[in-house]
């Protein structure tokens, strides 16, 4: 691929990202504890919904009530727990079957 179509091809993917971003609002439950429990989640709650989101989703398409984002979180945190669970299950995935199979 040529420098200038990579160019032109990163740049309407970061305006995309930008224009995507720019609709989202802050998060109104940010340090509000969840009423039940009185429980502000965390990091590891983070890492645990970020693991097991892709179940969560899959339970949902067949009629289950699954949260695969817990909004009572204490935010930066949370959030870092879990894209690091979301990354470690799909990029694990990804690797795996980009390695070359020796015979």
């Amino acid at each position: 691929m040529k420098k200038s179509k990579l160019f032109t091809l990163f740049l309407v993917a970061v305006l995309l990202t930008v224009v995507l971003t720019a609709c989202g609002t802050t998060n109104p439950m940010k340090n509000v504890p969840l009423e039940e429990t009185g429980q502000v989640y965390g990091f590891w709650n983070g890492l645990w919904d970020g693991w097991t989101a892709l179940f969560a989703f899959i339970g949902n398409l067949f009629g289950g009530d699954y949260g695969v984002y817990q909004v009572h979180n204490n935010g930066n945190w949370y959030d870092f727990g879990f894209l690091l669970g979301i990354g470690a299950f799909a990029g694990g995935s990804s690797s795996a079957a980009s390695s070359s199979r020796r015979s």
